[in-house]
């Protein structure tokens, strides 16, 4: 597992206009992430915790302030090359899933292959080890209308990992899910830290995911307030496919 800087972020700042005044949603953040760790970002609704990962991922420009990620300066790049940044390097998971209706679970880890470049043939394979990392060997040829909140999002992970991402952004994974699919959510991406090597940045308001964290940082009114490493012997261990499997 390397331990490597991944990702540094120096005096972050954004606010948005509300009719004739601005409403300041981060306020000159510091922020830096690792391979093999995972950080979670915590704080209350409206605190700025999706607005950072928007602005460390390259979907929206901060008013000031710098991102370095994998020895680039994100925001210096142009439009299309940030774009390339984001596929090359960068995984994304959501609390809505964001599925093709009409594709199966293979067909949605597939896509973002093809856009890579993949050859059909390696993509598919890819797309396969993915989706039974996850547990869903038995569910590939399903789709998102005939699978449950759970697996819809364990393919959203799969599509991810199968991208190799060296950072891993994740916005409130767990929302939309009841607690044992919640659990079974995060330790796939702790597992993505671990057995990957990529740097995991979760954005939540969830107490309970805070014991599967390396780091865990408290965000409110758009500015860092607390900064702690946890224990990680104390981390519960991530779970295998088998498991995943009976879960």
């Amino acid at each position: 597992m390397s331990s490597q800087t991944a990702l540094v972020a120096s005096g972050l700042s954004k606010r948005f206009k509300t009719g004739r005044t601005y409403i300041e949603v981060l306020r000159a953040v510091d922020f830096d992430a690792l391979h093999g760790e995972v950080t979670m970002v915590m704080g209350p609704s409206g605190s700025g915790k999706s607005t950072l990962i928007a602005a460390l991922s390259g979907l929206l420009k901060p008013d000031s302030g710098s991102v370095q990620a994998m020895g680039q300066d994100l925001w210096s790049l142009r439009p299309g090359r940030i774009d390339r940044f984001r596929l090359d390097h960068c995984g994304f998971i959501f609390q809505g899933f964001n599925l093709f209706p009409a594709l199966t679970a293979l067909q949605q880890v597939q896509i973002v292959l093809k856009y890579q470049g993949v050859p059909k043939a390696e993509a598919r394979r890819r797309a396969a080890d993915a989706l039974s990392e996850v547990g869903l060997d038995n569910r590939m040829n399903q789709r998102p209308s005939e699978l449950s909140g759970g697996e819809k999002q364990r393919i959203a992970i799969a599509r991810a990992l199968a991208k190799n991402p060296n950072l891993l952004f994740a916005d409130e994974p767990t929302s939309a899910l009841d607690g044992e699919n919640g659990q079974i959510v995060i330790k796939l991406l702790q597992r993505a830290a671990k057995q990957h090597g990529a740097a995991v940045i979760c954005v939540t308001h969830d107490p309970r995911l805070e014991a599967y964290a390396d780091r865990v940082i408290q965000i409110e009114d758009g500015r860092i307030l607390g900064d702690r490493r946890t224990d990680p012997s104390a981390a519960p261990r991530p779970l295998t496919a088998h498991e995943l499997i009976g879960a």
